[in-house]
């Protein structure tokens, strides 16, 4: 054992962010994380995960939940566990980079609402796009810890993460996180890089992993045992398949030991008691994919909250058949774009890309993500190896690459975008502004009270192949027909998310230029009568969290369009017409 491992392993428990964003696509409520909470802070942990990652973006657009609301909220209830959120560095809890006043505005709002401890990542491992969002929360006051997003490739060795968990340390952090999001650090791996980094570091290290390949129990035992300061579980009805390893479990194996956590089995089981309970609501969201072991994750590296994801993504487009395909193709996207971590957003970048390359009949990178366009621009930073020459010119030709740090690029935001949604009507609070600039396709209907919250899948769901449920269909009340687009069927209960006037046609219509997917319209770039060239793009549509541009396949004349920003359309669509 490691002379460092002689004082007791604390807990980050992420029953209440990561856990249910791995195995329910971050459905769960604030209604019922509160009774959650309340017990959990009984426990004693080092901290409960409970805010960012994708539970920001989830509130607004599924829940018709507030984010800041359930900060306050929980902050109300652990009232001597400090709170600890997942922040993308530049990037936030959003997709994109933001100018540095808006991530000053955010941290500090964070801060102040109930933030104690943030971990901070950035995708790529650029340090630079992790300076802006340390600094301000050193100015706050806050813990910071520092991440490695741990991967494995041809460019990523225990030396390359040493060397970053040292250059983290110069930068005032309070302890530093390995963030194994794909569950792929193996024991020995694990060993040698928590004992390389504490003999040049003196701050705790924590060790975050998902169980998706089974071996992060076993690379657990092996942190334990190199000296590890903090280990994230997740209580045992959320644990386990792509989520974490056992709160429960971890602590009562350590009973006894040099590294007894001191945490009371007795008051983990009431937790646990009301955990079953919220588990048996969610029930009929947890993929059985997402519970498995799948050793497969060692091949195409997805993180927990992501395989989730990808398989209801699929399901949206009608494509949950083309899964393998997918897995399959995730790695070859990796390679090109020069082996990115995948976590979020680069988990997201790389995956819908996979998915498009792999249903637009299998040719590669004919419609591409904005993301991988920006990507490939050096806007998401620097990539730790060299991407595909190849891929690089066939999607943006000879355009030059950026080298600075992206966010310098970017101009302030927080004042401009605050008058435009006062001028709106939609601010009622000071963060209302933050969550206007992080989501403005989603946040004005949120902000309005327009949005409803998502039905929550029977648990005895039946189940039938595609062909024997549609996936939509059309009804007609009072002479006016709708589309009703179904999400579920249980019992004799169906789930409608959208009932909207049917006015998109679809099958064959002259000079038509149809939807490839399930999404959201975001822009609608020209009006009636524009002339627009072949390859023009003529709307954004926002699919699977990425912007997908629709380009005009002719050179020609907009006869008519058939959608506006805001209104869904399904793959087969058509969404306007170019003759």
């Amino acid at each position: 054992m490691h002379p460092a491992a002689q004082k007791k392993i604390c807990i980050t428990d992420t029953t209440l962010r990561d856990a249910h964003q791995s195995l329910i696509a971050t459905r769960l409520r604030t209604e019922d994380m509160l009774p959650l909470a309340r017990e959990i802070d009984q426990c004693g942990f080092f901290s409960v995960e409970a805010w960012g990652g994708a539970t920001f973006d989830t509130c607004i657009r599924f829940l018709n939940d507030d984010p800041w609301d359930r900060l306050r909220a929980l902050k109300g209830e652990l009232k001597h566990t400090p709170i600890q959120m997942l922040l993308r560095g530049q990037n936030l809890v959003g997709y994109r980079h933001y100018p540095d006043d808006v991530v000053d505005k955010f941290v500090s709002a964070a801060h102040k609402n109930g933030v104690d401890i943030f971990r901070v990542f950035d995708a790529l491992n650029d340090i630079r796009n992790m300076k802006r969002s340390m600094d301000q929360i050193k100015n706050v006051g806050a813990h910071l810890q520092g991440t490695l997003s741990y991967t494995t490739s041809p460019v990523h060795s225990t030396r390359t993460f040493i060397d970053m968990a040292q250059e983290l340390y110069t930068h005032d952090c309070n302890s530093i996180c390995i963030k194994d999001m794909a569950g792929l650090i193996m024991p020995e791996a694990a060993r040698e890089l928590i004992t390389g980094i504490k003999k040049t570091v003196d701050i705790p290290i924590c060790l975050h992993s998902h169980s998706t390949s089974g071996v992060a129990p076993m690379s657990y035992q092996a942190a334990i045992d190199a000296g590890v300061d903090i280990l994230d579980t997740a209580m045992s009805p959320f644990a386990m398949g792509t989520s974490q390893p056992p709160t429960e479990s971890v602590v009562a194996s350590l009973i006894g030991t040099p590294r007894d956590t001191g945490i009371d089995l007795i008051k983990l089981r009431a937790v646990r008691n009301i955990c079953m309970q919220v588990r048996e609501k969610y029930a009929g969201l947890i993929s059985q994919i997402s519970e498995r072991v799948d050793s497969d994750v060692l091949i195409y590296q997805l993180p927990g909250g992501m395989i989730s994801n990808l398989v209801s993504q699929l399901q949206e487009q009608d494509a949950l058949d083309r899964m393998e395909e997918v897995l399959a193709e995730i790695p070859r996207v990796r390679k090109d774009l020069g082996y990115p971590p995948l976590v979020t957003p680069t988990s997201q970048i790389v995956g819908t890309q996979a998915v498009l390359n792999v249903l637009v009949n299998g040719q590669r990178y004919r419609n591409v993500t904005k993301e991988v366009k920006d990507y490939m621009h050096g806007l998401y930073g620097k990539s730790p190896g060299s991407v595909s020459e190849e891929i690089r010119t066939l999607i943006i030709g000879n355009d030059k690459v950026v080298t600075v740090r992206p966010a310098d690029l970017l101009e302030p935001a927080y004042e401009s975008m605050k008058a435009e949604a006062e001028k709106a009507g939609l601010i009622k609070k000071e963060e209302d502004v933050l969550t206007y600039i992080l989501y403005p396709a989603i946040a004005p209907s949120f902000l309005k009270g327009e949005r409803n919250q998502e039905e929550i899948p029977q648990k005895h769901s039946v189940t039938k192949s595609t062909s024997e449920i549609p996936s939509q269909m059309e009804v007609e009340v009072d002479g006016e027909v709708f589309s009703v687009r179904i999400v579920s069927v249980g019992g004799s209960s169906v789930n409608v998310t959208s009932v909207v006037p049917q006015k998109i046609p679809r099958g064959e219509v002259a000079g038509g230029i149809k939807s490839n997917m399930q999404g959201m319209v975001l822009q609608v770039l020209v009006n009636r009568g524009a002339s627009v060239k072949k390859g023009d793009t003529v709307l954004v549509l926002e699919a699977m969290k990425m912007e997908n541009p629709i380009h005009s396949p002719v050179d020609g004349k907009v006869m008519e369009i058939f959608v506006d920003t805001g209104d869904v359309v399904q793959n087969g669509d058509v969404l306007l017409v170019v003759q």
